[in-house]
C-alpha cells in the first residue's frame, strides 16, 4: 500500500467507525478462506459487516470518533464487525465463535461504552432492534384485538340463544 492508499483506508474506516451503533473486535486464529466468507454471508444476513484491516490504519481512524478506546484492543491478528444496529455484529459474531473456535472475541465498544468479552456476549443475547419493534407492535395491536373480542361476545352469545330457541321450536 502506498501512502494515499492508506490514507484512503483510514479515511473509509473513520467512515465506517463514526456511523457504526456497534464495533465488535475479534481475533482471527486460522480462519480459512471458506470459513471467512461463511462468517461474512452470516454477518450480511443479521444486517453486519465484517472487516479485517491493519492495525497501525484502525488506530489511526479511530480517533475523533466515539470508538478510540479500541485502540487497546487492536494487536496481533484482528477484524472488526460492525452495524448501525447496536445488536446485530456482536450476535453474529458470538453465534459464529460458538460453532468455530478459530474465531476469538476480544471486546468492542457499544457508542463511548467500551465492552469486554461478557460484555460483547451479553449484548449478542439481547433482541435486536427488529424483534423488539415486533414486540412494540404486538403490544400496541393487542388490546384493540381484546377489544374487538369483548365487544363481539354478547352479540354470539346472543345469535346462540336464539339459534337454541329456533332449533327447540323446530322440534
Amino acid at each position: 500500500m502506498d501512502r494515499s492508499q492508506k490514507a484512503d483506508a483510514v479515511a473509509q474506516l473513520n467512515a465506517i467507525f463514526s456511523e457504526a451503533g456497534v464495533v465488535v473486535v475479534t481475533r482471527n486464529l486460522g480462519l480459512s478462506v471458506a470459513q471467512s466468507t461463511e462468517l461474512r454471508g452470516k454477518m450480511r444476513e443479521g444486517g453486519a459487516s465484517y472487516k479485517v484491516a491493519k492495525n497501525r490504519l484502525a488506530k489511526l481512524a479511530l480517533k475523533d470518533t466515539d470508538y478510540q478506546d479500541l485502540g487497546e484492543y487492536l494487536s496481533g491478528p484482528t477484524a472488526l464487525a460492525f452495524s448501525e444496529d447496536p445488536v446485530a455484529a456482536a450476535k453474529a459474531a458470538v453465534e459464529f465463535a460458538k460453532s468455530n473456535d478459530k474465531l476469538e472475541i476480544v471486546g468492542g465498544s457499544m457508542g463511548g461504552q467500551m465492552l469486554d468479552v461478557d460484555g460483547v456476549k451479553a449484548l449478542a443475547s439481547m433482541p435486536s432492534l427488529d424483534e423488539l419493534r415486533g414486540k412494540l407492535v404486538g403490544l400496541v395491536n393487542a388490546p384493540a384485538t381484546k377489544i374487538a373480542q369483548v365487544v363481539n361476545a354478547p352479540a354470539n352469545k346472543l345469535a346462540r340463544v336464539f339459534g337454541a330457541y329456533g332449533a327447540k321450536e323446530a322440534a
